[in-house]
């Protein structure tokens, strides 16, 4: 009890390391990336013969090389990319990077029924370093489709350097109407299959489910307010809001139906990912309450895809022109009300990882510019992450997070898909121009 109670009083005589002052920490080191040109996502311009400052994992500055040079430790690390054009490191906002599944009507049951955690996490991991070599250095995940809380130890391994990855935002489940979301068709007799969402039916058990979901580390709440039909009430939505929103976290909707985007703006989600049947109606009360629009294109660049649209039927062809022509008239509706646009790809299958970059080719495909599809992968994508002092942009104080192309993006946007170089945080992931 003596020694105890020693021990107790004592503490800095047998830990002095505790008391001790800390070690100097080196300054971090400069670097210098010098290319043709520099894409200004904000002013919409580019910068001729640019180079970026960099020190640690920020920014420092930006502009023209014979300006920043000068002030640049001459001792710098130079990169000279060459005729290549820079962008911000780009953002994807409707991930679900621990999905690998299988093209067909069962893929969902069988991922569910023969993956294990373990099997889903690395997965994820997989996902995550071919996503940001297509130069996606930052991702918002909407949901972890049955993985449980896998991607938020995703996410910690690769903030901890474990993993290689984006930055990421993360769901967790996501929380949907009991019997509404997949898997659909398993037996009443499996009464602890795994679901894809965290199922809830009223108020409280809306109100468990978030305080769980943020308990265990979610950077964002996912709700889904429709499937087929409405599901999630506007109480149920509400309080799952309420509680999100005291937290300083975001709440993203899934919802395609007039009557479920309605109901979860209404409720005051921060997003509304789909929207595949937003009334005119449902766009301005989206305009009115600052709420996004994540449109989630894959199917109109299906169309675009060669190799796809030969291997659809007529009725598929019919039945995703339609989609596409319905999309058009919607994101022009959105544009001149000036509801805001962010990318999402919402990749789910193996095939679609890494092809991110996709999306922003689906978004001219609806009459959307290159700058447009750019900032929507960029800065508005930023805002919509709440990140904005940090990512979406080149510019002093934030991450060096870059990118590099071959070609002008602003003439042909495909440029995105084939990214040469790729930058998180100072540090060089890709280079591809070297070789």
């Amino acid at each position: 009890m003596k020694i105890r109670a020693f021990i107790l009083a004592s503490p800095i005589a047998f830990f002095p390391l505790l008391a001790s002052p800390q070690q100097p920490v080196e300054p971090p080191p400069s670097t210098v990336v010098k290319a043709a040109r520099l894409l200004d996502v904000i002013k919409g311009t580019y910068i001729e013969n640019a180079a970026v400052w960099i020190e640690g994992e920020r920014v420092k500055e930006v502009g023209r090389a014979a300006e920043v040079e000068p002030h640049a430790p001459k001792n710098a690390k130079r990169i000279d990319l060459g005729r290549v054009t820079v962008l911000p490191g780009l953002i994807d906002c409707h991930t679900h990077i621990m999905a690998r599944m299988e093209s067909g009507d069962e893929a969902y049951v069988l991922d569910l029924a023969t993956k294990s955690q373990a099997f889903r996490a690395l997965e994820g991991a997989f996902n995550a370093r071919i996503t940001l070599n297509a130069g996606f250095t930052t991702i918002r995940d909407v949901e972890s489709e049955g993985a449980g809380y896998a991607d938020v130890a995703l996410r910690d391994a690769i903030q901890q350097g474990l993993a290689e990855g984006p930055r990421m935002q993360v769901a967790t489940r996501a929380i949907a109407a009991v019997g509404q979301y997949e898997p659909f068709g398993i037996s009443p007799d499996l009464v602890n299959f795994p679901t894809g969402a965290q199922m809830i039916s009223g108020v409280e058990d809306a109100r468990r489910a978030v305080r769980e979901q943020i308990g265990h580390g979610a950077d964002l709440i996912k709700v889904y307010a429709d499937w087929r039909n409405p599901t999630l009430t506007v109480e149920e939505m509400h309080v799952i809001v309420e509680e999100a929103h005291k937290q300083k976290l975001k709440v993203a909707a899934h919802a395609n139906t007039a009557e479920g985007i309605k109901n979860a703006i209404a409720a005051g989600v921060d997003s509304i990912e789909h929207g595949s049947y937003a009334s005119p109606e449902d766009l301005k009360m989206m305009k009115a309450n600052g709420t996004f629009l994540v449109p989630t294109l894959g199917v109109v660049y299906a169309l675009h895809d060669a190799k796809k649209y030969e291997a659809m039927n007529p009725e598929q062809r019919n039945r995703r022109e339609t989609f596409r022509q319905n999309m058009q008239q919607i994101l022009q509706l959105a544009g001149s009300l000036g509801v805001k646009i962010a990318s999402g790809f919402d990749a789910g299958t193996a095939d679609g990882q890494g092809k991110n970059a996709n999306e922003l080719v689906a978004l001219t495909l609806v009459g959307t510019t290159p700058l447009q599809a750019i900032r929507a992968a960029t800065a508005d994508a930023s805002e919509l992450m709440g990140w904005q002092d940090r990512v979406g942009a080149i510019e002093t104080g934030k991450y060096a997070d870059l990118i590099a192309v071959e070609g002008d993006p602003l003439a042909d946007i495909t440029a995105i898909q084939k990214v040469k170089f790729v930058m998180k945080g100072g540090a060089v992931v890709k280079d591809d121009l070297s070789r």
